[in-house]
């Protein structure tokens, strides 16, 4: 047994991705703690996610992240401590860890990374800006670019970041993501059809009806509860009715990336658009949404085949690279 393990660490709001180095594996369980009365720890991950919208009163299930940062440091220390020993952690000397962290962190945030990671005082951590980790992942020339632009969108945000000449020189998050088109489809199922659906139901409708391009003329059955009666119901959502729920949101998205563009040198916004946008993240599944961001923004868009696995692969890479090792923070 090594004294010494590594691992590359991607907290994101929803999913927790770790890359075991020794096993050469990458574990991915929710970001999630389930607490009863306030202080008892009943399950975290996907044990968690079990029990998320069936849990009695006295059970809370929550997400110690929030728009891709740390809310709440105990809960996401427990949440990392309890799936770092599922990847294989534990050693007596320690570990080392290599945490993805967002461009666009004050130091005081930054500072909040180091603390979970390290709060058995014995671990070695080192940082790599989260849009670095992705660039290499999707295969950028990190020193050599003269722009590219890298916007992953997950969870709850979207991070917009540019980079040249192997550093990222604009960074900017956007408190929209997954859940927050989740709701979307929830409050237009609730106002179309008096019906409250569950954000789980949500996420499958906005993955499965979701068409950007095409006008496809496809419905799903859901169950949920009836605004009136409060009783179980059985409804029909439409592909276009979850389209025209989302489309505020990603709108939104598309205009803070011209927005974005419009800031970038000249020099640089030239090269971007030659390469195109590069696009990752967990709510880049919906189908043709690549098309959708190129539509509204007149950019090339490349989506990565990574999607929420994109930062974690990067750092896998990183890991593994004496090369890469540059862009490693302590």
């Amino acid at each position: 047994m090594p004294f010494h393990k590594t691992f590359g660490v991607d907290l994101g709001t929803s999913m927790v991705k770790i890359y075991s180095c020794q096993q050469d594996t990458i574990l991915t369980e929710k970001n999630m703690i389930a607490i009863r009365n306030g202080k008892q720890i009943l399950a975290a991950g996907n044990d968690a996610y079990e029990i998320f919208e069936k849990n009695p009163s006295n059970v809370s299930v929550i997400t110690p992240m929030t728009f891709g940062k740390i809310a709440d440091i105990n809960h996401t220390e427990m949440v990392l401590h309890s799936l770092l020993e599922k990847a294989g952690a534990g050693t007596v000397l320690g570990n080392t860890l290599y945490l993805a962290v967002p461009a666009d962190l004050s130091e005081i945030e930054k500072r909040a990374y180091y603390t979970i990671g390290n709060s058995s005082r014995k671990n070695k951590i080192y940082m790599v800006d989260k849009t670095i980790a992705d660039a290499v992942a999707l295969g950028i020339p990190i020193n050599k670019t003269k722009g590219s632009m890298v916007v992953n969108i997950g969870a709850q945000s979207c991070e917009i970041s540019v980079i040249e000449k192997g550093r990222v020189v604009l960074s900017k998050i956007v408190e929209i993501g997954g859940k927050q088109l989740n709701e979307s489809i929830q409050n237009m199922v609730r106002r179309r059809c008096n019906l409250n659906i569950g954000s789980r139901t949500a996420r499958r409708l906005k993955f499965s009806l979701a068409y950007l391009k095409e006008d496809k003329k496809e419905a799903r059955k859901v169950v949920g509860v009836d605004s009136l009666t409060g009783l179980p119901q059985e409804g029909v959502v439409s592909s276009r009715m979850v389209y025209e729920a989302i489309l505020e949101p990603l709108g939104t998205i598309c205009e803070e990336i011209r927005f974005f563009l419009e800031r970038t040198p000249p020099q640089i916004r030239q090269n971007i658009s030659r390469e195109g946008i590069n696009l990752t993240g967990g709510t880049t599944k919906i189908p043709d949404i690549e098309w959708f961001i190129s539509s509204q923004t007149g950019q090339k868009v490349c989506l990565s085949r990574f999607y929420d696995l994109c930062t974690i692969y990067g750092l896998k890479e990183i890991i593994g690279s004496k090369s890469l090792r540059k862009w490693v923070k302590q």
